[in-house]
């Protein structure tokens, strides 16, 4: 690139884990954001699905559309020079048919600019994930907590408990190795499980709510920020406060609006005085 920012590839996090270096991603949804994060030098940008949730304020993840995570990945590959930008394919677009769901990730790669797309499950998906790589389409995979399961989950809870349920995580985690999946996202599970599927894989996992001995962690942004006005989930560690920050500068801003100090009057000719002067 013209300014000498090379920008991280699939392989480049594949020889993070190899070298032992820790991923750092982050989800995001707009080209401010964007820039911001890509000066602090993260690794991987996630347009989540999450979005239906911090951004257009619904209980799930479940209402948001292709469209709308194609939106905000081309606003955050505009604003992206360095990081991987990973889009997730939402609800219902690579569940029905492979021919569709090869259509709507190559929307996000084609359109939005992403570097992969992210989808949710093990087994169920297997086809669709070795139909995107055959087609030049990098996949990241998720297992755990899937909140676009919520339902058959029964909420949003920890997963892979019992020593079955743990043994079938492991194994589809195989399964999205061998389908060609670059890296999984591991969600909610206990400590001991994500370090057991980590040191089985050659792939990167990425950690959320799933302990330390993860390849790498991710956060929803506005929760590690501070920005989520409800309540966070157990695991997550906010870095600072900005929503109350935001809030006492629109105050202070209202203030001065209210009582005439905003915008400061200048001490200049008025129009009137000027054409005074010039007569």
């Amino acid at each position: 690139m013209s300014d000498g920012v090379r920008p991280i590839r699939v392989r480049d996090l594949l020889e993070k884990k190899r070298r032992g270096e820790r991923i750092v991603m982050l989800t995001v949804y707009d080209a401010t954001m964007a820039r911001l994060l890509d000066r602090a030098g993260i690794d991987v940008f996630l347009v989540g699905d999450s979005l239906g949730m911090v951004i257009e304020g619904h209980a799930t993840t479940l209402p948001v559309t292709l469209d709308a995570v194609l939106h905000h990945t081309q606003a955050v590959t505009r604003g992206t020079k360095r990081a991987f930008v990973v889009a997730d394919m939402p609800f219902l677009s690579y569940q029905v048919t492979v021919v569709e769901a090869v259509h709507n990730a190559g929307r996000l790669i084609q359109e939005g600019g992403a570097a992969a797309v992210k989808l949710e499950g093990g087994r169920a998906v297997l086809e669709v994930v070795e139909r995107l790589v055959d087609a030049g389409i990098p996949v990241m995979g998720h297992l755990g907590l899937m909140p676009q399961h919520v339902h058959e989950l029964s909420g949003f809870r920890m997963q892979a408990k019992d020593p079955r349920d743990a043994g079938r995580l492991l194994e589809e985690a195989r399964m999205l190795e061998q389908a060609g999946a670059f890296a999984i996202v591991l969600e909610s599970i206990p400590d001991d499980v994500a370090e057991r599927v980590t040191a089985e894989l050659s792939i990167p996992t990425i950690g959320i709510g799933a302990g330390p001995h993860c390849d790498g962690q991710v956060l929803v942004s506005y929760d590690a920020f501070g920005l989520t006005v409800e309540s966070l989930p157990p695991f997550v560690k906010q870095y600072a406060q900005l929503g109350e920050q935001m809030v006492e500068a629109a105050k202070e801003y209202a203030a001065e609006v209210r009582e005439g100090r905003f915008p400061a009057l200048k001490r200049t000719l008025s129009v009137s005085a000027v054409i005074d002067r010039h007569k």
